[in-house]
């Protein structure tokens, strides 16, 4: 049976990945803490107040800023605290909640990207909204979490023939003991992990973001190219809608529920 091998949140749009114990997600709002802040370009208009969804690349992020891998950043959401590191030496902590704060990464990113960054970043964040690729879509989709089934990855693995760091797919949920790609038939069915049930929305296509090494920083694949030649499509994980409100844990079991004639 599979479970829950690993968990993480990424406060930040496009910055490190944080290893959790448990994830708490609610049907209304998602993963809590999660893309909940954005580094929007400096010709990026976003207004906090009547916020719009916007394609990842009006935001610093991966698939063009391949130095944010070499960040290591983590976010106290009770103090609101962002400290960035880098090969273990502190580069900036600044208080979210400040204006002065906020004004201080804004110079740190600006001065870090360079010209990429299309002038000074604003650190964005608007209520009720998430910063996620499938934003763009429809609200059920800027709250979906996502899974990666490592046996997928280690199907990818062999054959390219090299190690593939399951972080570059930047999910919130790692599981194990599945079939390779087992997942790409969950579209329209439920999931239960633990105590949450879930439902599968998409296949999550993937672009040259995942090709950055999240160990080293550099572009050193071509792994959207790899899965199309290989296995004739670009998916890799699953997009799930969370349905009840609860908590995933490490070790939390997952079932898929059999499939309904509705949604066949």
């Amino acid at each position: 049976m599979a479970e829950v091998t690993a968990l993480y949140r990424y406060p930040v749009k496009g910055l490190s990945a944080e290893p959790l114990p448990a994830l708490t997600l609610a049907r209304a709002s998602g993963l809590a803490f999660d893309r909940e802040y954005a580094l929007a370009l400096g010709t990026t208009a976003f207004d906090p107040q009547k916020p719009e969804p916007l394609d990842k690349g009006y935001f610093l992020m991966l698939r063009s800023n391949e130095v944010l891998a070499a960040l290591a950043t983590r976010f106290d959401p009770e103090t609101g605290q962002l400290t960035i590191t880098r090969d273990g030496a502190t580069m900036l902590t600044e208080d979210l909640t400040r204006p002065e704060g906020r004004a201080a990464v804004e110079r740190f990113f600006e001065a870090y990207i360079g010209p990429a960054a299309k002038g000074r970043p604003r650190l964005v964040r608007a209520a009720d909204h998430k910063f996620t690729d499938g934003s763009v879509i429809s609200p059920a989709f800027m709250r979906a979490v996502s899974l990666i089934n490592l046996a997928s990855v280690r199907a990818l693995e062999e054959r390219t023939g090299r190690a593939i760091h399951p972080l570059r797919f930047r999910a919130s949920i790692y599981v194990d003991g599945l079939e390779p790609w087992a997942e790409m038939d969950w579209v329209g069915r439920e999931v239960t992990v633990g105590g949450l049930r879930l439902r599968g929305l998409a296949r999550t296509p993937r672009c040259a973001a995942v090709d950055v090494n999240p160990a080293t920083a550099r572009r050193d694949t071509h792994l959207p190219k790899a899965l199309k030649r290989h296995f004739d499509h670009v998916d890799l994980g699953i997009y799930l809608e969370v349905l009840t409100d609860g908590t995933v844990s490490l070790g939390d079991r997952l079932m898929v529920m059999p499939q309904t004639e509705d949604a066949a």
